[in-house]
């Protein structure tokens, strides 16, 4: 008889840094490697427990003092938008999507940096070059996309270098989308681009008869990661579940210390993928 041992990854806390979202906290991340025959499922499994995946690694917050990034994710079947984004909707009828394999460009490549100089200057991104780029794009070991947002005409109307109006790195997982990353063109501020590609996959996700679009992480108290609040049937991975996220000023008990627990209980915590097969000779 063959026997395959349950797929059992290593866990590794990174150093702390300055947190991105909260001023004056430290973050530091818990990640554990994506690679193998069984990326996929662990990929999926992880998912649903709060985890995002950045190229070949799945990480999810694991700050010292502070439990305030929660995974969201919006309820396809319930989700209806709201007048501003019917409107925001409507001032983006004319892009038409184009979803390709993950193969990076260098169109993309200009829009990211555009993107970049004028919303992320001082980000961590900010100096990432062609070839880190394209490695975030490219170096994916599971079912991903690249969806284009492009709009016939629009480099002789808005003065952008190409018809390219926004991009979303998009992994297919097996209950949804998950966007893992997204830029678009600076100059069509107005137009709200970032939500319409929300929107977009949504109904994406609805053709697609999958039960879930994953935005990443939500930061009560964060003006920067705020707006996903306005997304209805909004849920978030909180004690081990995914809940509703009801009023958001309810979640500000996050940002206290007492929140946390100590990272071999958050390890212990994790459920894994049970890979075992057996097989006769």
């Amino acid at each position: 008889m063959r026997h395959t041992l349950p797929l059992a990854p290593q866990f590794y806390v990174t150093a702390p840094q300055p947190c991105p979202y909260l001023a004056g906290r430290m973050e530091r991340k818990l990640f554990t490697a994506l690679q193998g025959e069984h990326a996929e499922v662990l990929n999926d499994t992880l998912s649903k427990q709060g985890f995002r995946r950045s190229q070949n690694v799945l990480y999810r917050p694991a700050c010292a003092d502070c439990t305030a990034c929660l995974s969201a994710r919006i309820r396809v079947a319930d989700f209806e938008p709201s007048r501003n984004q019917r409107r925001v909707m409507k001032r983006n009828a004319a892009l038409r999507r184009e979803a390709t394999s993950p193969w990076a460009t260098d169109e993309q490549y200009s829009l990211f940096r555009r993107y970049l100089d004028s919303r992320h200057a001082d980000g961590g991104m900010a100096d990432m070059d062609v070839f880190e780029f394209a490695a975030m794009i490219e170096e994916t070991p599971i079912r991903s996309r690249m969806v284009e947002y492009r709009e016939p005409g629009l480099e002789e109307i808005d003065g952008p270098e190409s018809d390219l109006a926004a991009v979303c790195l998009t992994d297919v997982l097996d209950d949804g989308l998950s966007m893992v990353y997204s830029f678009y063109e600076p100059a069509l501020t107005r137009r709200s681009l970032g939500t319409h590609i929300i929107l977009d996959h949504v109904e994406i996700a609805r053709s697609a008869k999958l039960p879930y679009v994953y935005l990443g992480y939500w930061v009560p108290g964060s003006r920067k990661m705020g707006y996903k609040a306005g997304f209805k049937a909004l849920e978030i991975h909180k004690g081990g579940h995914w809940q509703d996220i009801g009023n958001p000023e309810d979640h500000d008990s996050e940002t206290h210390p007492l929140s946390v627990d100590p990272i071999a209980e958050q390890v212990a915590r994790i459920s894994l993928p049970d890979t075992r097969a057996t097989g006769g000779q």
